[in-house]
């Protein structure tokens, strides 16, 4: 006699699994969720777009400017009956006009070099010497001290530099004179003068970008891995030299990165060099004579004073500076990139 079809009563929640004819355990179903695929795609896109869009964004701001002062500087470079680029005066309001940033340009280039040359040496070693050498307490003063002076206004070291540092520069001046006037740049033609000198604006300019790069290399050098140094102390090396094979090669990244950051505070201060600098026409190239001038501090200075024609080159020699920090940018760049792989680091 066959025995009839009996249907399983429903499991229970919370009961035990339910078993197939078989034997086995039967799936539990799976609570419904979200579909978190299309949630994180939606937001990948989002993300993606806003990012393009940013991108793009600062490309066009860019040839926003770069037009403007293109069209700007081509109308005051039409009525120049000088060289632009190799005549040192500057009398856009003469009939007929005739300017030059001859030496302006050199002002520019060799202040911003000098303070590099003194600057970047001295801020690679606070950097290690905060981040590898300083007990922690003391690495967190110096820290919080460097990004203090990173946050200082530019019209305070100015101030400073010229009612300070410009008076004790007379001695400092008078021993280059005498010590190193052989080498042209030091030798002073006009002793006991004033010295508000392209000299004396490097060192303002160097104190004020120094802890800038002091910061960047810092944090840097932090991000060495530690594996990387504790791998060359296991091979005997000492303090020194974990440093110069594992931290220095990681950082040189980073390091070159900060350098620029100063470097384009360098070439675009303005109050600082305006307030310390004594401006004139007159190119030399000896730094400790009163005198020189630099591209952003003529604007500044003259900007008021200047009629349409006057603006115009004024405009014209910040299409210069704006070219130079692109090169500038571009060559670091380029040098970056060549030495990423090596370092380990990236950009």
């Amino acid at each position: 006699m066959d025995t009839p079809n009996r249907t399983e009563p429903p499991q229970k929640a919370g009961g035990p699994p339910q078993k197939t004819p078989a034997g086995t355990p039967a799936a539990a179903p799976k609570p419904e969720r979200p579909n978190l695929k299309r949630r994180f795609a939606l937001g990948d896109s989002l993300f993606f777009n806003a990012s393009r869009g940013s991108g793009i964004l600062l490309l066009v701001v860019m040839a926003a400017i770069a037009t403007f002062l293109l069209v700007r500087a081509v109308n005051a470079l039409g009525q120049n009956h000088g060289n632009f680029l190799t005549t040192q005066a500057w009398t856009p309001d003469n009939t007929p006009p005739v300017f030059g940033i001859a030496v302006l340009l050199v002002g520019t280039l060799v202040s911003a070099a000098i303070a590099m040359i003194i600057a970047v040496p001295i801020a690679i070693g606070i950097a290690l010497f905060i981040s590898h050498y300083a007990p922690r307490r003391v690495a967190q003063f110096f820290g919080y001290l460097v990004d203090l002076l990173a946050a200082v206004p530019s019209i305070v070291f100015g101030l400073w530099g010229a009612l300070f540092l410009a008076p004790h520069m007379l001695g400092v001046n008078a021993w280059l004179n005498q010590y190193f006037g052989w080498t042209y740049i030091f030798k002073q033609t006009q002793p006991g003068a004033a010295p508000r000198t392209i000299f004396t604006v490097s060192i303002v300019l160097t104190i004020m970008i120094l802890p800038i790069i002091t910061a960047v290399s810092r944090e840097v050098f932090r991000q060495v891995p530690p594996m990387h140094e504790e791998a060359a102390l296991a091979l005997g090396a000492t303090r020194w030299e974990v440093i110069r094979t594992a931290v220095l090669p990681f950082g040189r990244a980073g390091v070159i990165s900060a350098a620029m950051l100063g470097l384009g505070r360098a070439l675009g201060e303005t109050m600082a060099v305006a307030v310390v600098l004594s401006p004139s026409f007159v190119l030399s190239l000896h730094l400790t004579d009163p005198g020189g001038g630099t591209l952003a501090q003529n604007i500044a200075s003259q900007f008021n004073e200047a009629s349409s024609l006057g603006r115009d080159a004024l405009i014209a020699s910040g299409l210069v500076l704006f070219v130079i920090t692109l090169l500038v940018n571009g060559a670091a760049r380029i040098i970056i990139e060549r030495r990423k792989d090596y370092s380990g680091a990236s950009a």
